[in-house]
């Protein structure tokens, strides 16, 4: 049973999970209208009405607030992958998780293309999505690892994880780039197929 306390509790979580996300789109709008690397910290939060240091009681660096929206999708596709049916392969198993990814693009696309394309023209935004990438490897691979009864580390899970990751990031980065004129599901489709299926050009 819920008490009081636990609603408490649940009521501040959901205003700073607003906070953040107003905070995170004032700094976007920011960042896409001057360069994210031209934009300090204490300048987003003078934009945002706050103090620096309340803009880091919400998160840990600016590059921090252009991922807002990608924070549990990672989480979600495990979660999703747990959920998938047993009798599933496990690459289609994890072709079909990933669609909460692509909810996740799709429930704003166009904030989603402009984050997308922000990331993609700043370096360093481009290794800090690289190591959030990585934290969903773990996460996703986890989940994997159980379906296939398999150890984390088998090189199977993380030979699989990798190349679904793969296919979400070059998906992705080629929806941002056409502006979202290519549709991203058919993109992370055939990214999948070009995978499992091997190129003619390339044999021997």
């Amino acid at each position: 049973m819920e008490t009081t306390s636990d609603k408490g509790l649940d009521l501040r979580s959901k205003a700073r999970a607003s906070a953040r996300a107003e905070i995170a789109e004032v700094a976007f709008d920011v960042f896409a209208e001057r360069g994210f690397d031209e934009v300090t910290a204490t300048e987003v939060a003078e934009a945002a009405g706050i103090s620096r240091a309340s803009f880091f009681r919400y998160f840990e660096s600016k590059e921090d607030a252009v991922f807002v929206a990608q924070e549990e999708m990672g989480a979600n596709v495990a979660a999703a992958l747990t959920a998938r049916p047993g009798g599933e392969d496990a690459w289609t198993a994890l072709r079909r998780a990933l669609d909460a990814a692509v909810e996740t693009y799709q429930r704003s696309s166009e904030e989603a293309l402009g984050r997308l394309r922000l990331i993609r023209e700043t370096p360093n935004l481009r290794v800090h999505q690289l190591e959030r990438l990585a934290k969903w490897k773990t996460l996703i691979g986890a989940a994997l690892a159980v379906r296939l009864g398999l150890p984390h580390s088998d090189i199977k899970v993380e030979a699989l994880v990798g190349a679904a990751l793969g296919a979400l990031d070059a998906a992705s980065s080629r929806w941002a780039a056409s502006d979202g004129a290519e549709d991203l599901i058919e993109l992370i489709d055939e990214a999948f197929g070009a995978i499992v299926q091997p190129f003619p050009e390339l044999r021997p």
